[in-house]
This record gives structure tokens, sequence and C-alpha cells, in this order.
């Protein structure tokens, strides 16, 4: 055990460079943000700004999904991992109404096998119909993480039943052909630890040494005026190899405003571990991941704000996850799209201070008019993506900003003319960001803003590009679609 803590602290050490930021991420991307610290930067090269899905110009290979798709793919051990619904019944036998998780061989996109799970009962205001699995997957080693839309935190076999073995204590699957999935654990949140999650549970996972982190996803019931528990956790800490929950916090607890979508991540703070979570009350949350002692807390809303259930008001909760990068975390507040775009905050806050540093902690903070006569920031479902001094961010009303990471001066804004839920890419030279018209732009790396191409992916693009192994994976709202440039 002992062994296994400090491989597990010294791979994330190393993940983040000597300033604290993360380095560019090359190979193989196990988790949403590829890295605990979630910067959304990668070292791939060869990636290029232009392709077609309908001519296959630099299109290896599209395979279909379901009929709605909010997880990015994950790409480990020569396998790809998408969340979907079961739209597109990619098991014959399993039919109707379900949340999956694909499995897809990474070289041709070839069907391997999927987890399949079944609605919640207590139906839309827990398991909104049609949306299926929304959490992005990490993969550690043979295990897969992931929380499922019946509220489920679950650890999964890489194999699935391929392999022909039932690990774990977990011997209760209903389905268990060989194209289904192998679960070895599962936590309940739903039932064992009475949280009421709003719409949907979404959370992508993120881990430390032994320990994986999810938030549950609690919120208000369908009258959005009620916070049926109070009580139940937000953010949990459980054993990865075992289930084991070790320890819960409620911090957010009866103020939280509406639901709860933000996923955790963790960074290295002065030579010491945090896990971040942005909570349903607009704040900003970190913990010692060992024990769950509160390190800070920090508040996105000014003082003053008014929440309006309806969207119309001054106050926020947080979507986003948030980013850390040298000793601070970057995060904006943002809220249900269809409450309305509004106006936001986005935040640079420094990790490094105490308590509750919503005054001492801001490094900078960008909101209302970023450029004389130009609309406002608004909110944003997305995470920010921080390479070479600059930091990407875009917001839900389509516009994707260029900032200097240390003082929030801005650079140029780009209107992408469509509503943006994933968050950009920072890939070989170049920014990507899918909108919900079907389209991927792309953009120049740097200070001076510059078009490279506008690719037409024929569906709606909810999530956010991913490159792994020489090749970039596009999750449309039907079909993943891995491009790479075309060989000579």
């Amino acid at each position: 055990m002992l062994y296994s803590n400090v491989i597990g602290f010294l791979f994330l050490s190393a993940m983040i460079a000597s300033t604290g930021g993360s380095r560019a991420k090359a190979g193989d991307w196990v988790m949403y943000g590829g890295s605990p610290d979630r910067n959304l930067v990668s070292g791939e090269t060869d990636i290029p700004a232009e392709w077609d899905v309908g001519t296959k110009k630099n299109i290896k290979w599209i395979a279909p999904l379901g009929t709605t798709t909010y997880g990015n793919p994950v790409v480990a051990g020569g396998k790809i991992f998408v969340s979907t619904n079961n739209g597109r019944g990619l098991r014959p036998k399993i039919q109707g109404d379900k949340g999956v998780v694909v499995c897809l061989e990474e070289a041709t996109g070839k069907f391997l096998w999927q987890a399949t799970h079944d609605k919640l009962p207590s139906g839309a205001e827990n398991d909104w119909p049609d949306q299926g699995v929304a959490s992005t997957p990490w993969v550690d080693g043979d295990r897969l993480y992931y929380v499922s839309n019946e509220c489920q935190l679950v650890c999964a076999d890489v194999e699935g039943f391929l392999d022909g073995e039932n690990d774990g204590p977990f011997q209760s699957e209903k389905y268990k052909e060989k194209q289904d999935a192998d679960i070895v654990w599962a936590v309940d949140m739903f039932n064992d630890l009475k949280v009421f999650p709003h719409n949907l549970a979404n959370c992508s996972p993120v881990g430390f040494e032994n320990i994986v982190f999810v938030a549950t996803s609690k919120g208000v019931d369908e009258t959005h005026l009620k916070l049926p528990t109070p009580n139940a956790p937000d953010l949990i800490a459980v054993d990865k190899k075992t289930g084991k929950v070790l320890w819960t916090k409620n911090d957010p607890g009866k103020n939280v405003l509406h639901g709860q979508w933000s996923s955790p991540a963790v960074g290295i703070v002065r030579g010491k571990p945090q896990v971040v979570f942005g909570g349903g009350d607009g704040w900003c949350y970190s913990y010692e991941p060992r024990t769950g002692k509160l390190i800070w807390k920090y508040n996105l809303n000014e003082k003053g704000a008014k929440w309006d259930p309806h969207g119309g008001g001054t106050k926020s909760s947080i979507v986003a996850t948030p980013v850390v990068y040298d000793d601070k975390v970057f995060l904006a507040l943002g809220e249900d799209p269809d409450n309305g775009d509004g106006s936001g905050f986005l935040h640079a806050i420094d990790a490094t201070k105490r308590g509750d540093v919503t005054e001492s902690g801001r490094v900078w903070r960008v909101g209302g008019e970023v450029f004389p006569g130009n609309s406002t920031f608004h909110r944003t479902l997305s995470s920010v993506a921080i390479a070479d001094g600059l930091l990407y961010a875009a917001d839900l009303a389509g516009f994707l900003y260029c900032f200097d990471v240390r003082t929030g001066k801005p650079h140029w804004r780009h209107d992408a003319f469509a509503s943006v839920w994933g968050s950009p890419l920072v890939v070989d030279g170049k920014v990507m960001l899918g909108t919900t018209d079907g389209e991927v732009v792309v953009l120049r790396h740097g200070k001076e803003l510059e078009e490279l191409g506008l690719n037409d992916m024929r569906s709606t693009v909810y999530t956010t590009p991913v490159a792994a192994n020489g090749v970039l994976y596009i999750s449309t709202r039907n079909q993943l679609v891995a491009v790479a440039e075309a060989k000579k």
C-alpha cells in the first residue's frame, strides 16, 4: 500500500511542471482533461486543422454512438470509452431508453462491449429521458470508473466479459454476455447515500493515490424550489480498489441552488495535493485528498447577487470543471443551458491561501464587458485550457476568449455563432472548439486571432475534442469521429 501511494504521488507530481502548471499530455488520454489537474492541453502533433466527414478527407474512421452523447472519449490501452445512450441499439438484444458506456477498438472504431444502465424509476426529475450516461470515464490500469445515470459510481473491468471472467465482489450484473460490462464494484449514491440528483448524475471521476473523487449531482426537485436531501453528500472520496466510502463532504449543503454538475480536479499546490470542487452553491472548495479537511473556499458570485430559479437572476452555480495550474485554480460560473446564458465571471484563485479566501485569494476576475462595446462574458459550462501563458475560455453564448493567464488581460475574442457546451482543447499549435451547430472551429494558438479551419461534423457537438496517439477524436451527438492527417 505504501509503495502504491508513493508511486501515485510521484505520477501526479510528474504531470505537473516545476512552475505548478501541467505539461502537455501525449499518448493515451485517460480522463476528462487528460490529467488530474484537468488542463485541456495535448502534446500530440500532426493533427490537421481541416477534415471532412462527407468526403472522408483526413478521417480515419467513424463509429456510431447513441442518439444523444455528452461524454468525451477517453483513450487507454488500445481501447476507447464513450458515454452515450442506447438510442442506436449497438447491442441489438438490449432495447429501450437506457444509459450506456461504449467500448471501441482504438485502431478501427470496432464495437467491443458496452455497460448498460436502466433508468431510475423515479423518472425525469432524477434521470431525464434519452440522456444516457453523461460522465466521462477515468481509466486507471485495468479499471474503468464512471458515474451512471442511476447515480452510481461504477468500477468496471476494461475487458468487459470478453475475457470470460467476472471480476470483483459485484457478481449480480443484469447483462452478462460477452459484449457486456463486468462491474467490479459500485457505490449506489441514490439509494445508499440518499443523493437526489437533479435531472441527471454526470460527474467525471478523478483519482489520487488509491482514492477516486466524485461530485454527487445533488440538486432540487422538479419544482426547482425544494432541496429534498440537503444533508446528503455533495462530494465523496472512495477507495478505488474496494469501493469503500472513505469520506464525504456536505459544504454546499442546503445552499445548493439548482444542480451540482461540476467535476472535481486534483493538483499539486506548493508540493501538496488538493482536490478542488465547484459547488452547486456557487462556491469553489479545496480539500486535503486523504482526509477531506477543508483547505480553502471561494465565492464566485458577487456580494448581494440574487438567485432566480428560472435563470433571470444575478447569482449562478458552477457547472465547469476547475483547472489547477501554477498554484492557482481557474473556474467560471455557469448554469443549466435552459436557464439562459446570462452574465458570468471567470476567476483566477490563489490556491495557496487558507480559509475563506473570497477576498484574499482573488488573483483576477473577468466579468462584464471584456472588450469595450462588446457583449459580456457569459455563464459557461466549459473548463479553460492553459498553454504558453495564454488561457482560453469559452462561454455558453458561443464566444471563445484568449486571456493572459497571469493578469486576465484579454487578447482576443472569437464568435462561433452557436452555443458552446464543451471546452477548448489546445493541441499542435491549434485551439479547437465544438458548437451545438455541429461545427468544430480551429484557431491558431497565440495572441493574435487567426482561424485555420471550420469543420462541419453534420451533428451537434456537446463535447470537447480529445487528442491521443496521433489522432483527434470528436464525439458528436450520434457518432465518434477519428481525425488523422492523411498519409501521403
